[in-house]
């Protein structure tokens, strides 16, 4: 009876964290779809939209330590329950915007505060309940629900929003010369530059298709507020605290070393103790690297393959999806995998260590597979498989590494300092370096590189993990 007690708690535990990296991933995901309309209907350039999401990460990198000292000391609940109230204002409030520093504020103050609450307490609250052989399997479900995210809330808030952009291009269509015969490129950028003249946007047409665009994307994210809310109250109500508030152990525990008759003991580490350590810097700068490839990819390779191959954008977009569609099922296969080279070494710390070698090298070959797109569509695709498997491999098999290392107890105050950093750095980082070479060189090929050169890295600082930390006070 107990056994499913705690197995039930498990489930519910990993239930709730899907919920919470479906939400998070949602935030993201979405913005890319809503941004285009937005700036469209508000009148704003492409940068002052994208403002307004990185600053929602640097919130997000901020508020992720507070969530893992929240999560230490109170548990999942509050946290979640935090990340209910302001995901839902985020998405609500910036539905009624008007101005830009407003919007600033709703998506990305509360966005960022929001996103902030729902990482670390996704993983570490997992982390928690299963480790050793279970833990990355148990990740893997949970994680999918970040590539559910991308495709159901896609579906949801696409097909309103295209239906208003289509009323906007046929509205302006007929003003284009010769708008039947450009390519579809052609015919976006023509379109693009009609809505920047005065005279285009004072017609009836034009501003009624305007009018109804914009409160298609005020509507879509109305939405996206209230299943952020609901999702994240469900996630309030089934999480769990540590399975030692129950009398509980956690599941998939190794076996003690050879010569130690007893697992060790927890350990309270103090954060200037565990970061006094090479092996939570190590972690960090192995994430953060990867992190540079990851969202350099994730920001550019839509425009690498429209501007430098040649493709349409909606092929180009089919194409990116991919990505997440196969996330769906990568996620849990390759915790699967991760847990089995685990079991076969015998200790946690150089399974999970192993897997972040593996984790950036696929980066690198999807990095040559897209290089190789101008060639074959195949390559292409091959590429967005391949990275669904890195993304699979690589964020949660960080935290398994300093979870083996570090242990349970502390470890959302270590891993919330840790998503700070790495997280304030890597993607802003990665992202603006991939802009700037496509600036300065006219390709965004170049980024492709500096994304691989990055991976590359990341492979050199896994291999230099340390496979324990001793402590002493």
């Amino acid at each position: 009876m107990e056994d499913a007690k705690a197995r039930t708690y498990g489930w519910s535990v990993v239930f709730a964290s899907w919920l919470a990296v479906f939400c998070l991933f949602g935030y993201r995901a979405t913005f890319a779809i809503l941004k285009g309309p937005m700036a469209v209907t508000l009148g704003w350039t492409t940068a002052q939209v994208t403002l307004g999401y990185s600053l929602m990460m640097v919130f997000y990198a901020v508020a992720a330590y507070f969530s893992g000292l929240m999560l230490d000391k109170w548990g999942t609940k509050p946290v979640y329950t935090v990340a209910a109230v302001f995901g839902a204002l985020g998405f609500v409030l910036t539905a009624r915007i008007d101005s830009h520093l407003t919007y600033l504020f709703t998506f990305g103050l509360l966005g960022g505060i929001a996103t902030g609450m729902l990482w670390v307490t996704s993983t570490v609250s997992v982390r928690k309940w299963y480790i050793g052989k279970t833990y990355a399997t148990m990740w893997g479900f949970a994680f999918a629900g970040g590539p559910m995210a991308q495709f159901v809330l896609a579906q949801v808030v696409k097909p309103t929003l295209s239906a208003s952009q289509a009323k906007l291009d046929g509205a302006i269509k007929p003003l284009i010369e010769n708008a039947a015969a450009l390519a579809p490129k052609e015919l976006a950028v023509a379109i693009a530059g009609k809505l920047k003249d005065p005279a285009v946007l004072a017609m009836p047409d034009v501003q009624s298709a305007i009018h109804g665009l914009d409160h298609a994307w005020r509507t879509q994210m109305t939405i996206l507020g209230v299943i952020v809310f609901f999702a994240l109250v469900v996630a309030v109500l089934v999480a769990k605290q540590s399975p030692e508030r129950y009398g509980m152990k956690p599941f998939g525990a190794m076996p003690p070393a050879p010569g130690n008759a007893a697992a060790p003991a927890e350990i309270d580490w103090s954060i200037g103790e565990a970061f006094g350590k090479y092996a939570i810097w190590g972690a960090i700068l192995t994430f953060l690297t990867s992190m540079m490839g990851e969202f350099l990819i994730w920001t550019q390779v839509v425009s690498y393959w429209t501007a430098d191959v040649g493709y349409t954008l909606k092929k180009a977009t089919n194409i990116y999806a991919l990505i997440g569609l196969v996330g769906i099922f990568s996620m849990p296969i390759m915790g699967k995998i991760s847990d089995k080279v685990v079991q076969a070494v015998g200790l946690e710390s150089k399974g999970r260590k192993i897997m972040l070698l593996i984790g950036p090298a696929t980066g690198v070959v999807a990095c040559l597979l897209l290089l190789e797109s101008p060639r074959a569509d195949l390559f292409a695709y091959v590429a967005c498989v391949i990275f669904a498997i890195y993304w699979a491999i690589v964020p949660g098999g960080v935290v398994g590494y300093t979870g083996a290392i570090y242990g349970r107890k502390t470890l959302g105050k270590i891993w919330g300092l840790a998503t700070m950093i790495v997280m304030g750095i890597g993607p802003f980082l990665g992202s603006y370096v991939g802009g700037w070479l496509k600036d300065i060189s006219g390709k965004y090929t170049y980024s492709v590189y500096f994304a691989l050169a990055s991976f590359a890295v990341s492979i050199l600082l896994a291999a230099s993990l340390p496979l324990k930390a001793d402590y002493k006070k």
